[in-house]
């Protein structure tokens, strides 16, 4: 499976999955249709499956378009029924889904919305998260609490170190400054903070990132860390509330 990285909108990233064998393809989260359809175009590409990560419209944008268009089939989380446009295959928290060499285990992952769901493609070790956990950061509360949040990023930080990790913004940047503001003693910060420059620098994506490159860079996976906990004054508080406060603070960061 070949994953090709699609920018849209202003900040939104969406994923062409490709069967080499076939070139029959799976998108996840099309903001937009048209750089979706000029990439499939170039290439030949037959989509056959639009991914929906949640139900916002920066993320299901070009479903309908794309549907029309190419006959393509669409999935998401059985209770975002009446909030995914168009949307054909329902799927629940872990479920695996098949179509020809492509298979995803399904984890539902509520707190930026109440039915987020991650595709996680264990052969390939590759997680497409949306809007929960992001390079460096994690997404907004607006339909779940924060435990749920909080839970749903332990559910993915426990996935293979290896893991390959493709979110649904280039947050990156913003993403480093705020952990560099409460966690300035992280040796790893630094050198993660050379490759964000590099990258950037050459207009290219941050990601993918890994799993175990989160666990020691993302302040949102690191909850437990004595210093964090120190720097924010909450020393004998749970982790959850950590988590509580940090994104708290990131939302008016």
């Amino acid at each position: 499976m070949k994953v090709e990285i699609i920018k849209c909108l202003k900040d939104n990233f969406s994923y062409l999955l490709i069967n080499e064998k076939s070139n029959n393809a799976c998108v996840v989260d099309p903001s937009e249709p048209d750089p979706i359809i000029d990439f499939i175009q170039k290439k030949n590409i037959n989509l056959k499956y639009i991914l929906n990560t949640h139900h916002h419209y920066d993320h299901v944008g070009g479903n309908n378009d794309l549907k029309k268009r190419y006959g393509s089939k669409i999935v998401g989380f059985k209770d975002d029924k009446d909030r995914i446009p168009k949307i054909d295959i329902l799927v629940e928290d872990n479920q695996i889904w098949t179509y020809e060499d492509f298979e995803s285990k399904i984890f539902h992952i509520p707190g930026h919305t109440s039915g987020h769901i991650c595709f996680y493609f264990e052969k390939e070790k590759i997680a497409f998260t949306g809007d929960t956990l992001f390079s460096l950061g994690c997404g907004r509360v607006f339909e779940g609490t924060h435990e749920e949040m909080f839970n749903s990023l332990n559910k993915i930080k426990n996935l293979p170190p290896d893991t390959k990790v493709y979110c649904g913004h280039e947050y990156t940047k913003s993403n480093l400054n705020f952990c560099l503001e409460y966690d300035s003693n992280n040796p790893h910060l630094k050198d993660k903070k050379i490759d964000i420059d590099k990258k950037l620098s050459s207009n290219q994506p941050t990601i993918p990132s890994t799993i175990a490159d989160e666990i020691k860079t993302n302040i949102f996976l690191r909850c437990n860390d004595p210093e964090i906990k120190h720097r924010l004054g909450l020393k004998d508080s749970s982790d959850v509330e950590v988590f509580s406060k940090l994104r708290d603070l990131k939302d008016s960061f």
